[in-house]
């Protein structure tokens, strides 16, 4: 008997802006990338025998990885959720909301936006929605306490401000 294919419910969720920087990466790769691809294929097609030619295989290859990242983006693109700057609440955390936090162990404060996966960056303060973090506050008002397991232990964390 053949197994069910899981359903996942996790949404593809993007600012406007993160849609656009996608759709600015999609358009270079097709236009630009597409073109060096094949005169790099090209180019090594004048080096001789294909069967021993590792330049065409090589080009061949990166033909292959762009042609993949090329329909990644498009699936991205196409199946995305976009969130609206004006559609962005402040009375809980929520995708596209930032949020001051406090550590209750260390009252260090730290400043995250939350967003898409495709957007992360944490070393700009920008945590996915999937992260640890990020699923811990999601919903969560100002004043409240979270707890967030992560890899590195357990911490917790108030909610000090949420804006957009």
């Amino acid at each position: 008997m053949a197994k069910k294919k899981e359903k996942t419910n996790t949404q593809n969720v993007i600012s406007a802006e993160g849609l656009k920087k996608l759709e600015e990466q999609l358009d270079y790769l097709k236009n630009v990338r597409r073109s060096e691809v094949a005169e790099q294929i090209q180019t090594a097609r004048g080096f001789g025998d294909l069967s021993e030619n590792a330049e065409y295989d090589e080009a061949k290859n990166d033909q292959s990885k762009l042609e993949a990242q090329i329909q990644d983006l498009e699936n991205t693109i196409r199946t995305a959720v976009v969130i609206e700057d004006k559609d962005i609440k402040t009375d809980k955390v929520n995708i596209g909301t930032t949020v001051t936090i406090k550590n209750e162990d260390t009252s260090e404060e730290m400043k995250l936006t939350i967003v898409g996966a495709r957007e992360s960056d944490p070393m700009k303060g920008r945590v996915s929605n999937e992260s640890p973090i990020g699923k811990a506050l999601l919903g969560n008002k100002k004043n409240t306490v979270v707890t967030v397991e992560a890899p590195g232990g357990t911490n917790r964390y108030k909610i000090i401000r949420i804006s957009r």
